[in-house]
């Protein structure tokens, strides 16, 4: 069973699963960062699974929190949720400590868990209904099916979606309590490279909106292109945060430049390509043999980081 079949004990409303696209964040007036943790803290007996953890969300934000498994992601995200308690640390999600919830705060954040197939029986817009009446001010049913891209889905069992059909229903139903905060764990699991672009699209336009979504994933490529902010965790520290294009510090994303002329195959590396690339046109008339240039991606600058932790 996933947590979005489940219920809250404090409201009864469903651990719900998502976001979509032409919607106002809608929900709160509270200010501030979205999420804010330091020095957090998790022990499962004599193993420490998070150990000293901060983090800082801004508003609007897609961040994204890297890690292979095991690292202390689960753990930590939901502690944010408010469904494990901590052994230390201080944490405020929407402005209040999520080990204390309330009704209103339950209502203010979102949860896409990984998907399952209860309710099997059920249509797409009898689940959305459904799961509306969990909260005090749902979003419209109808735009949300049409936003999350259902409207030709909306009388179909659940049974009979694709995977990236069912998806993009767990967002529904994810976002028809107007969230302010969604969490996304691994959503494009199982996608096939079309599915996975669209529901990136969608992603995109829930942040255009004001939405702060709190993304994990095992897809590099997926966090390079979604996420404002990344923060990379491993055996429950946070190892490095900052913007893709920056996570690991300039050392990190210094490029690489590959040519080979009568002396062999040469390398150099630098963070100045465009120099050395002059250089070597100054001194090879016509094509450079076997010139490459070679930028870093965030898979590359993941796994150093990972690497030298291990």
């Amino acid at each position: 069973m996933t947590r979005t079949a489940q219920t809250s004990e404090a409201t009864g409303a469903p651990r719900s699963q998502g976001t979509p696209a032409s919607f106002a964040a809608g929900g709160g007036t509270a200010s501030g960062p979205a999420v804010v943790v330091r020095g957090l803290v998790k022990h499962y007996g004599e193993q420490t699974v998070v150990d000293e953890v901060d983090l800082n969300i801004e508003r609007g934000q897609i961040f994204s929190l890297l890690g292979p498994n095991g690292a202390g992601k689960t753990t930590t995200v939901e502690i944010l949720e408010g469904y494990r308690r901590r052994d230390a640390g201080e944490v405020r999600v929407l402005g209040l400590d999520p080990a204390r919830p309330t009704p209103a705060w339950r209502a203010r954040i979102g949860i896409v868990m990984q998907s399952s197939e209860e309710n099997a029986e059920l249509t797409v817009e009898e689940m959305v209904r459904h799961f509306a009446r969990y909260y005090p001010d749902p979003r419209d049913v109808d735009e949300v099916i049409a936003a999350t891209g259902l409207e030709e889905k909306r009388k179909s069992r659940t049974r009979t979606l694709s995977g990236g059909q069912r998806r993009r229903l767990d967002v529904a139903l994810g976002v028809i309590g107007r969230p302010e905060l969604l969490f996304l764990d691994e959503p494009t699991t199982g996608f096939d490279p079309q599915a996975r672009r669209a529901f990136w699209e969608l992603i995109h336009s829930l942040r255009n909106d004001g939405t702060t979504i709190l993304l994990t994933t095992h897809y590099l490529d997926e966090a390079e292109h979604l996420a404002d902010v990344v923060s990379v965790i491993a055996n429950g520290r946070v190892l490095a945060t900052g913007r893709p294009q920056d996570l690991g510090g300039e050392a990190a994303h210094r490029t690489r430049v590959r040519w080979s002329d009568a002396n062999g195959e040469h390398e150099e590396i630098t963070e100045h390509p465009t120099q050395v690339v002059r250089e070597l046109v100054t001194r090879h008339p016509g094509e450079i043999p076997d010139l490459q240039v070679i930028r870093p991606s965030l898979e590359d600058v993941y796994l150093s980081l990972i690497g030298s932790q291990e």
